[in-house]
């Protein structure tokens, strides 16, 4: 709806950004943002520890249909800070992105136009921006495997974590309980099916994602990763001591299954098969660090896990061994 200016009264999309610091940390994506084909219809919802420290160049938020700066104190977990992002949003569909995450200029179109036909939660492809090496690659596939560019899109059982697409009623829905299922959005969206909604994958919005390249910071990644989502399904969930104790057992296994399914999955959207083979050792180094840190969330709950993967969820550039962030495509470069 417009006002009798033209002007729409409200956004159709709220885009949540976090910074731990300065604006200087989310420029590359806020540009990507800015030169999408309907900047005019996103607002662009920014949390940061101290607004004060923020310094951003006005110009370089002009063209939005608006922006928030939302201050949020101590970083502790980046799943509050979305949180309350999310809380100041104007519009009714709330996309989550990353400051290492790069959307295509048809991005926001897409989301918008999917969520129109009544879906909960749309999310894009993903496509891996600092392939060079084999780290990279194997982040890539336990992160963002099974949504791999290209895809056909369709309904999916669950969408890409942290660069995904809500309806902002469904978010709130969870109350105090959003902020963790945030930080393990699998989680999150198994009980979103669970309670009846449905999830779309939607082809035309794209995203390059920027992957840990350096094979000692993944390590440490996957043990905070692991921790984190067990916490959140176990601890979270309300398991028992024995069901917990299963699993805590069952943890060696672990890295065998998800091999299996990766292996799977990739195999149908790897455009490059022999690479797969090449892949299978780092992946299982990985599984097995992601392993340990299942067992410590089943057995012991999160610890400071979040707060400590706060610190690696942002500066991707610092741990992404084969270059520095993308630059705009041209024909995005022109609209910015």
């Amino acid at each position: 709806m417009s006002d009798a200016t033209g002007r729409r009264e409200r956004p159709e999309l709220s885009v949540v950004l976090v910074t731990p610091d300065c604006y200087e940390t989310i420029r590359t994506t806020v540009a990507h943002l800015k030169a999408q084909t309907i900047p005019e219809r996103i607002e662009l919802l920014i949390a940061v520890p101290r607004a004060a420290e923020f310094q951003a160049l006005p110009s370089e938020l002009e063209g939005f249909f608006g922006h928030q700066v939302i201050e949020t104190g101590a970083l502790d977990t980046v799943g509050r800070a979305k949180v309350e992002a999310i809380r100041a949003a104007r519009a009714t569909v709330v996309a989550l992105t990353e400051d290492h995450a790069y959307p295509d200029p048809d991005w926001a179109a897409a989301l918008v136009a999917a969520h129109r036909q009544g879906w909960a939660v749309v999310g894009p492809v993903v496509r891996n921006a600092n392939p060079a090496t084999m780290v990279s690659w194997a982040d890539m596939a336990l992160g963002y495997g099974p949504w791999l560019d290209p895809h056909p899109g369709g309904e999916v059982d669950h969408l890409p974590g942290h660069n995904s697409s809500y309806k902002r009623d469904v978010l709130l829905g969870y109350g105090e309980a959003l902020a963790e299922l945030l930080e393990a959005e699998s989680v999150l969206q198994w009980n979103l099916r669970s309670r009846g909604h449905r999830l779309y994958l939607e082809p035309r919005a794209k995203v390059a994602h920027t992957n840990f390249a350096r094979l000692s910071t993944w390590a440490r990644v996957q043990i905070l990763n692991g921790r984190v989502f067990a916490a959140t399904r176990a601890w979270g969930g309300r398991w028992g001591p024995t069901r917990r104790a299963l699993f805590v057992v069952g943890a060696p296994l672990i890295p065998v299954v998800r091999l299996w399914r990766i292996v799977r999955i990739m195999r149908r959207r790897e455009p490059h098969p022999g690479r797969m083979g090449r892949l299978l050792p780092t992946l299982l180094f990985g599984l097995t660090f992601d392993a340990l840190g299942q067992a410590l969330g089943y057995a012991l709950g999160a610890g400071d896990a979040k707060r400590r993967m706060a610190g690696f969820e942002f500066h991707r550039e610092r741990h992404a061994a084969d270059g520095p962030r993308p630059t705009l495509a041209p024909s995005a470069v022109d609209r910015v």
